[in-house]
Order: structure tokens, then C-alpha cells, then sequence
């Protein structure tokens, strides 16, 4: 006898983004259980040294063993254009982008999201740490702080969360490797993937200097002390801890605190230096999921990914741009960097690309 869930899901048709990873085999897998009709699509991306090969073929063996319809769909071309070059300017041009944003919004929630829905499935699933609210259609905290993953999916907007599926939501990590282990699947065991896996064993500046030429200048100190040379502005951020440079004293990490364009320069400070800290910035491109306030409003903000969230005002949203005061200063604000907004129960409010 099928549940009364089973009945009511086993109609429903899910297309679930399988990434080669366990999580996303898990969240395929849970689906099914629920009853369900679950298909697996990998979505072949950019592929730099090969690990795109792997995961396609993990997450094939991982759906065969679900006992799920599996389709490679090979958007290689869409994400290069939506999310490389977009990394490759936005570095180029100075500031520090974060792709997993834009592949978010571009591809799995963009391209995989329409197409999916036009080969008729009523919805889309993955294997993000993010807990739906399914009466609000917003997101809010996953249960796994450690792993939450809703920093990444502030562009999303609620028509699309109405068709969306986040299945690991209410799970810890250690239960999902569980889950895996029990269910026989090939990847109970697979280590997470780290950063951007189209990078492979690459670093990232390696990658960069593929495309961006190496523009030499002068390492300095904030009173203008030489202290070495740069390889070129874009292949630093702002937070950056920079090794290696002797000439302060100290013996301590220094930081990148800022790039000088005109002259070539890279500023770095220790640890705590003013110039490390930042009280108000400029936003654009900014996604509120419940829409805009008319009125300014008081948010939690996180300005990296796993940062701890800090007090902000966010002035009145007008033509997606706005800006962002801290009730206090904070360290390792780097421009091109997504700053995404939560209330204090733990909803995420939407965000911004820092300006």
C-alpha cells in the first residue's frame, strides 16, 4: 500500500540536478522515496582538466543505482559565456565575482530550470543545504549552519522557488552520508568537491592568467614603503592574505587592503588595520525576494560565504540599487562580492553585488 504522501507525489514529475556529488544522489534519492517520478540530469559545464568526465560518470552510477532515468545535458558553451567569461571580466576589470552566484542564477536555476519545466517537469530539485518555506516561497537557514548554502541563491526569485525542491534542507551532513551509505549509493563516500570544480587541480590565478595578462607593480605599505612586486591587480582580492613579504616588522600576515589602479600598486596592512575595515557600501543588481520596502530596513547580512551575519541598514531599494550601512565596521569587504540579507528568524531576504 502506497502513503498517502506516495499517492499524492507519484504524478509529479522532478528533474533532479545530479552533480556527481552526494548530496544531490541523496536528494534524488529521498525524492523517489516520497514517490516521486525523479529523473537525474548532469549538466555537462565548462571542463578544464577533465573532472567534469568523472562526475558524469559517478552521478550515472549513482542514478542506476537510485533506479532513476539519467540524461547528460551539455550547456559547456552557456557556461562559458554566463559564468567564466563573466569571472574572467569581472576580475579583469578589478574586483572579485563570486561564479557560483551566477551559475546558480544563470544555469541551474536559468537554463536547467526552463527546460526542465518545458519536457514537463512540475518541478526542479537539488542537493542545496536550504530550507524551503513552502507557503512564503522564500528560503530560509538550512538546519547545517556549517553547510548552508542560501548565501548562493539570493538571486532566485519566488516564481521559481514555487517550482523548486531543496530535499537536504532539514538534514545535518553527517545524516546525508548516512542516508548514501545505507542506500548503497557509489558516492556515500566522495569527498566534497572544493571551490570551482571546471578548475580541476588549477589554482585560481593560474586559471585567470590564461586570459589576463600579468601587469607587474610595486607591493607597498599604507605609508608607501616598497616592499615587493605584484604580478597584476586582478589576480588579488581585498581581504587577501598576502605571505612571503618581509619590510613591516612584525613577523606577522599581512592583507590585502587595497588596489590602486593608477599607479599599479597593491596596498597591504596587518591585521586590523583601518584600512581593512568598511562602514557603508554601494549595491547593485540587488534581488529582494519578499519585494522592495518602502522604507529603509534593518537586515542581517552576511558579506562572504560562512562569515558570521552583521547588523546593517539597507536604504530604500530603487532600481536594484541601494546602500548598505554597518552598525559597526567590517573587515574583508571586496567589491564584486554578493551581500545577502536575512531577518533575525532566519529568512533570506534576498541580496546584492557589492559595488
Amino acid at each position: 500500500m502506497l502513503s498517502a504522501l506516495r499517492r499524492a507525489n507519484r504524478d509529479k514529475k522532478v528533474f533532479v540536478g545530479l552533480s556527481g556529488g552526494v548530496d544531490s544522489s541523496v536528494a534524488a534519492f529521498l525524492l523517489k522515496k516520497e514517490g516521486y517520478g525523479v529523473t537525474g540530469i548532469h549538466i555537462r559545464g565548462y571542463n578544464v582538466d577533465g573532472c567534469a568526465d568523472d562526475d558524469a560518470l559517478v552521478a550515472r552510477r549513482a542514478a542506476e543505482k537510485i533506479g532513476i532515468p539519467f540524461y547528460v545535458w551539455n550547456m559547456e558553451r552557456e557556461y562559458k559565456e554566463s559564468v567564466v567569461d563573466y569571472m574572467v571580466s569581472a576580475y579583469g576589470s578589478g574586483i572579485t565575482p563570486n561564479p557560483d552566484v551566477m551559475c546558480n542564477k544563470e544555469i541551474k536555476f536559468g537554463l536547467f530550470f526552463e527546460k526542465a519545466r518545458l519536457l514537463g517537469a512540475d518541478y526542479i530539485a537539488t542537493g542545496h543545504y536550504a530550507l524551503l518555506d513552502a507557503d512564503k516561497h522564500i528560503l530560509r537557514l538550512a538546519k547545517d549552519g556549517s553547510k548552508d548554502q542560501t548565501y548562493f541563491l539570493w538571486t532566485l526569485k519566488r516564481d521559481t522557488l514555487e517550482k523548486t525542491l531543496f530535499p537536504l534542507g532539514n538534514l545535518l551532513k553527517s545524516e546525508v552520508r548516512k542516508i548514501a551509505a545505507k542506500a548503497g549509493l557509489p558516492n556515500a563516500a566522495r569527498k566534497d568537491s572544493q571551490g570551482i570544480c571546471f578548475l580541476g587541480k588549477l589554482k585560481m590565478a593560474d586559471f585567470l592568467s590564461r586570459y589576463i595578462k600579468e601587469s607587474p607593480g610595486p607591493i607597498m605599505g599604507p605609508e608607501g614603503k616598497i616592499l615587493g612586486t605584484h604580478r597584476g591587480l586582478s589576480f588579488y582580492t581585498l581581504g587577501q592574505r598576502h605571505l612571503g613579504i618581509e619590510g613591516m616588522g612584525g613577523g606577522k600576515s599581512l592583507y590585502v587592503a587595497k588596489k590602486d589602479a593608477d599607479k599599479n600598486s597593491l596596498i597591504l596592512v596587518h591585521e586590523n588595520h583601518p584600512l581593512l575595515f568598511t562602514e557603508k557600501v554601494s549595491l547593485t543588481g540587488i534581488n529582494l525576494v519578499l519585494g522592495e520596502p518602502e522604507k529603509g530596513s534593518d537586515v542581517l547580512v552576511r558579506v562572504r560565504y560562512r562569515t558570521p551575519s552583521v547588523e546593517a541598514r539597507l536604504s530604500p531599494v530603487k532600481g536594484g540599487k541601494g546602500i548598505l550601512s554597518f552598525k559597526k565596521p567590517v573587515l574583508f569587504v571586496a567589491p564584486g562580492q554578493s551581500a545577502v540579507f536575512y531577518s533575525r528568524e532566519g529568512e533570506m531576504l534576498g541580496g546584492g553585488i557589492i559595488a
